[in-house]
């Protein structure tokens, strides 16, 4: 069996063994055993051979996002372990949990390998399916709400999804016949085909995996979904399946850029990724729940990415170091507001402060992650906000104002947030207070991201750097 195949099908195995398995504590060990081996598959790839693989294809755009993600689950997984006690599951929520991170984890790896259009969209949607479910795991009305709005408004971006599918294989069928759902044949006979049919293709799907990726107008789903389902669920939400759901529009934009009189894509998410920065950086200011104001910061950051894509040129590298950085560094913060939310009972912003002298090490980790994804450096986010801003100064002057504004005004809201929930004066402990190794358990996966992040920006191996330059070679 391939490896990209063993990726896939492993976590669904596991799926399937942890729905089976009654004890928690078990799964949950299990659950970070198969994550991890994952993780050293994943590891494997780049030894493997780039192309195809049956329905799959493995190429220097999403071996990066693969990596990213398989190092994710098994934090998460860790995270998960050491936390799930505070989420106060019955034996069959955690079971339901387990089985459906594994069900998602696999998901998201086939969304990003495939190398058909149909497989593509049936792996998000199996990725969805697994995340409302987890989503609405408590049970509670407002988690249940919060799940049905995640299912209705996704649902809404799925279908838009398809029917822009539906359209590209039109397009393709007179010039491919039966390969019209291949990527790799869509790119190189994408100038044979009707460009009239690829322009409206792309707006379906660009706001059909928009919506999955958090971008206006249909992204309300994304801080309910946050603020509702367990902790480790928004870890993979903002590092997993909006890279993915971006991934898909990015693969559709090569495909209509390979078209010589088709519409320029540029303007299209340049515009979707302003008006997500700008109704985001707005929104940071009026946020009482601590996981919705960093939800409203992960829609900023796709409107970031989504912008830089559009811009094109050198900074489509930008917008791929964006998507990474905002993987590592937005999940590091979710796993410090699980934990604070554990030990102050609550997840309002008002009952947390003071973070820094009460638990220091979780207070300055936490303090540390906000100012990287307000953009500071010496994190990844700094690296790829300045060359955004570098070549939108060169490319389009006139973008320059709203897109330093959105950033300006989302950065001060966050180093507000940062003040008010790591200094002044410590809030009581009201909540769950855990053991010492159910503590350091769940602020490892923290430092460790904010280690990773600082790392690349840094002293990125040259390898790395070389794989993400031709990344940026196939977005067109």
């Amino acid at each position: 069996m391939p490896l990209p195949w063993i990726i896939v099908f492993l976590p669904w195995a596991g799926a399937i063994l942890l729905a089976l398995l009654p004890r928690a504590r078990l799964a949950a060990l299990v659950n970070i055993g198969i994550s991890s081996v994952s993780l050293l598959l994943a590891l494997a790839l780049p030894f493997d051979d780039f192309g195809p693989s049956g329905w799959t294809h493995l190429d220097p755009l999403n071996l990066p996002l693969l990596l990213v993600g398989a190092f994710v689950g098994l934090t998460t997984a860790i995270y998960s372990a050491a936390t799930l006690e505070a989420e106060a599951l019955d034996a069959l929520g955690q079971r339901a949990y387990h089985a459906a991170f594994q069900g998602f984890m696999g998901a998201q790896a086939l969304a990003l390998l495939a190398d058909n259009l149909g497989v593509m969209w049936v792996a998000i949607e199996i990725a969805t399916v697994a995340t409302v479910l987890m989503v609405a795991i408590h049970r509670t009305p407002a988690a249940i709400e919060a799940a049905w709005k995640f299912f209705v408004l996704c649902g809404v971006g799925i279908a838009l999804a398809l029917l822009g599918t539906i359209l590209l294989y039109l397009a393709a069928q007179p010039v491919l016949g039966e390969e019209g759902l291949s990527w790799r044949a869509l790119l190189g006979a994408a100038g044979r085909m009707d460009a009239n049919l690829l322009n409206l293709a792309f707006v379906f799907l660009l706001v059909g995996y928009g919506t999955k990726a958090g971008l206006v107008p249909l992204h309300s789903w994304l801080p309910d979904a946050h603020a509702e389902g367990p902790t480790a669920i928004s870890a993979v939400l903002s590092g997993l399946l909006l890279n993915a759901a971006l991934h898909a529009v990015l693969r559709t934009k090569s495909i209509i850029g390979a078209n010589p009189d088709a519409l320029p894509t540029g303007p299209f998410l340049m515009a979707l990724g302003l008006a997500s920065l700008l109704l985001a950086a707005l929104a940071l200011w009026r946020r009482a729940d601590a996981r919705r104001l960093f939800a409203w910061s992960s829609i900023e950051h796709m409107g970031l990415a989504a912008f830089a894509f559009g811009v094109g040129g050198a900074a489509t590298l930008a917008g791929l170091l964006h998507m990474i950085g905002h993987s590592l560094i937005k999940s590091a913060i979710f796993f410090g507001i699980g934990q604070a939310a554990a030990l102050k009972g609550s997840q309002k912003m008002r009952a947390i402060g003071g973070l820094a002298a009460s638990h220091p090490w979780l207070g300055w980790g936490l303090a540390l992650a906000i100012a990287g994804i307000g953009g500071l450096p010496p994190f990844l986010l700094f690296a790829s906000e300045f060359q955004m801003v570098a070549e939108t100064i060169g490319a389009h002057p006139w973008a320059v104002l709203p897109l330093g504004l959105g950033i300006v005004t989302a950065a001060a809201a966050l180093i507000a947030a940062l003040q008010s929930l790591c200094f002044g004066a410590p809030t009581p402990d009201a909540g769950l207070v855990p053991g010492p190794a159910a503590m350091v358990a769940g602020i490892a996966p923290l430092w460790l991201h904010l280690a990773v992040a600082a790392w690349l920006a840094l002293a990125m191996p040259g390898a790395i750097a070389t794989l993400l330059r031709d990344a940026a070679g196939l977005i067109r």
